[in-house]
């Protein structure tokens, strides 16, 4: 009797910039990933799904190839690629490299380039050359484009005249004496996948399982629980001054002039929020963290 072949989704992880936060990602929402020295091939605690690192570079080519059954990546790096893929998810959340970045046209601070339209002629340094090719096309402008292959914000004035190149803080640029002409792009992680994969009834409900572990983990983030008791008279102050996802859970607990309240923050509120529930007599507040919140 021959047995059933199991069925596996080919998973491209990024490496680099990436990598410590979509671990995280997947830690919280539940799956446990650990990346054995030198191999590009982490290991997970899924039998049914395979992880390869890959980087962001290169993810959407082997995702539109069909290597990959899916990936996640900047959605910059599918549209320098022109790869076509499914977008199932944009994975934006507030941890390093996972928040909106920027693909920024910048010069040397003091240079005479006021806009895109003063670099016709010019020469323009930047890894994102499909981006930039498309974003000049866009104003008209004519340039030399040079792929840098790094540290590509030291290259003005001398070695290029200007750069595009990506930044999430800016802090890259304000370093290197650079001044800001547009912005190219705005990009976040985005998961995509094969547009035959997602055709297959096994593969996409297991993406469909997988997607909804990760956007819960996402939802959850920077946001935890508080739970506590006030009294009826003080519901209408204390109800006032929850800023709430969603409506508060309110139970009646066995002294009828009390109330028991649970509710979900932001957790940059907490630290004035508490005060102000004890101002208004509220007791037994308790804070816990939250993994994942499911919509």
């Amino acid at each position: 009797m021959s047995s059933k072949r199991r069925r596996i989704l080919r998973l491209g992880l990024p490496k680099g910039s990436l990598q410590e936060t979509t671990a995280r990602l997947f830690e919280l929402a539940g799956y446990n990933i650990r990346f054995p020295s030198r191999s590009y091939y982490p290991e997970i605690d899924d039998s049914e799904i395979e992880c390869i690192l890959i980087r962001a570079q290169e993810m959407a080519r082997y995702v539109e190839q069909g290597v990959l059954d899916a990936g996640i990546t900047g959605v910059d790096w599918v549209q320098e690629n022109g790869a076509k893929v499914k977008e199932l998810a944009d994975l934006k959340a507030p941890w390093p490299n996972y928040r909106t970045v920027r693909w920024l046209l910048a010069v040397k601070a003091g240079s005479k380039f006021r806009s895109v339209k003063d670099l016709q002629g010019k020469r323009i340094a930047t890894e994102a050359v499909g981006l930039t090719r498309r974003y000049l096309k866009k104003h008209g402008v004519k340039a030399e484009i040079e792929f840098s292959y790094g540290a590509t914000e030291v290259k003005p004035p001398i070695l290029a005249d200007a750069i595009v190149d990506v930044s999430e803080t800016g802090s890259s640029i304000r370093a290197n004496n650079l001044r800001v002409l547009d912005t190219v792009l705005e990009t976040t992680p985005r998961f995509i996948a094969n547009k035959e994969s997602v055709k297959d009834a096994w593969k996409k409900r297991k993406l469909d399982r997988l997607l909804l572990m990760l956007r819960g983990a996402i939802t959850a983030a920077g946001r935890v629980g508080l739970k506590l008791n006030a009294q009826r008279k003080d519901l209408d102050a204390v109800l006032a001054v929850l800023p709430a996802l969603g409506t508060p859970t309110i139970s009646a607990l066995a002294n009828d002039e009390w109330v028991a309240l649970e509710i979900i923050v932001e957790e940059t509120v907490v630290r004035d929020l508490l005060p102000e529930l004890v101002e208004l007599g509220a007791e037994g507040i308790v804070e816990y963290p939250i993994n994942k919140i499911i919509h």
